[in-house]
């Protein structure tokens, strides 16, 4: 198979689809990979890298996608690439299609394969290409907050572990997943007086029996989230549905009472946010204040530590890439149960239910799309 590896123009976007010890391993399966120059390089892989592993160099991004059959990618395709992008041809990436209409009907236009790394699922309900970028997004959290929360930065001028004879900041977590358990975990570290929150008493169980002291667990509701952002200094959005729209826990009214200077860091902002007044931001400008309360919304907190996310998820995401490239999307997704709960749109047609209802589109077996071709008649 003929395999892309364009650089990502997102704004602050660093991390690359794919390391050089991944050109190799796709390489040894008999498969051509091509990279745009210098795509590597904010990750800290040089083009020289690429050639030893094997890849051939392109010039430009519309050299890539013009002669890949599949694409791979971190982030989803922008408004530059869309014409970019050929009929039939495999795009294996993060879409986020439940948080932009826009690029939903943008890939339906298309007719691109949409293989999506945030719904490949495990039949232990567990999602593991999104999970590296989850455990990374989760451990940065607290250290953004921490920073937010410095005075000239507009935050309460608290440091996060205290100090002997003060008290430390107390940081709410809503969700316990992945992202909320690594944000937890590392808040807990710096000392912080940490809560975590969320809907299953199984997940709480668990939570405390292997979490420090200085983090307690409260099951989540409305109610027992009003009561908890009154004290809050940090509260880190962690709640995740795959594929759909996350909920808003956090609604707007609820600001009023936040103390002036809290700090709210929604992580699930690349899925709609769970607090009603975050929008996506971008590492360059990365908050914006409502309320007097401090909103961090960076959509793609990893590409700010791009060599360690992109190592991460290569390792995630490499196994199934080669299963595509040497078995051909269709027949890959026909037996691996996993890979086919990643499609999310197939040659204009929606085959995942979460992006059909959030957007009012119809829904398409995914059956009907893995059937194969019929052959040309001569």
């Amino acid at each position: 198979m003929l395999i892309g590896v364009p650089k990502e123009i997102k704004n602050n976007e660093n991390r690359v689809g794919l390391t050089p010890a991944g050109v190799a391993e796709l390489r040894k399966h008999g498969h051509t990979v091509y990279v745009q120059a210098t795509a590597g390089l904010g990750s800290g892989f040089q083009d020289a890298e690429y050639q030893q592993a094997g890849a051939e160099l392109l010039p430009t991004i519309e050299d890539v996608y013009a002669t890949a059959e599949m694409i791979i990618k971190v982030k989803e395709p922008i408004q530059q690439e869309y014409a970019l992008i050929k009929e039939g041809q495999l795009l294996f990436t993060y879409f986020h299609f439940a948080s932009s209409e826009e690029l939903t009907h943008a890939m339906l236009e298309r007719k691109a394969v949409c293989l999506a790394y945030e719904t490949v699922e495990l039949p232990s309900r567990a999602l593991p290409l999104l999970i590296p970028m989850s455990e990374v997004a989760g451990r940065m959290a607290p250290q953004e907050g921490a920073k937010y929360l410095e005075k000239p930065l507009k935050g309460r001028g608290i440091l996060l572990g205290g100090v002997p004879g003060v008290k430390p900041a107390h940081v709410l977590v809503l969700g316990g997943g992945i992202v909320g358990t690594q944000a937890a975990k590392i808040a807990a570290g710096l000392g912080a007086q940490v809560t975590i929150m969320d809907i299953s008493l199984n997940r709480l169980r668990e939570l405390d029996d292997i979490m420090p002291k200085n983090v307690s667990t409260v099951y989540s509701n409305e109610y027992n989230i009003r009561e908890a952002i009154k004290t809050a200094d940090l509260i880190v959005g962690a709640v995740l549905i795959p594929g759909a729209k996350a909920p808003h826990l956090i609604t707007r009214d609820m600001l009023k009472d936040m103390k002036p200077g809290t700090v709210l860091v929604d992580v699930a902002v690349d899925q709609g946010g769970c607090i009603e007044t975050c929008r996506p931001t971008t590492h360059e400008d990365p908050t914006f204040i409502i309320d007097e309360v401090v909103h961090y919304c960076v959509a793609n907190m990893p590409g700010a530590v791009p060599y360690t996310s992109t190592l991460a998820l290569t390792n995630a995401t490499l196994p199934y890439a080669v299963k595509l490239a040497n078995q051909g999307w269709r027949v890959a997704c026909l037996l691996n149960e996993d890979l086919q709960k990643g499609l999310n749109v197939v040659n204009g047609e929606v085959v995942y239910k979460g992006v059909a209802d959030a957007w009012g589109l119809p829904l398409a077996s995914v059956e009907s799309v893995l059937k194969p071709m019929p052959t040309p008649v001569a």
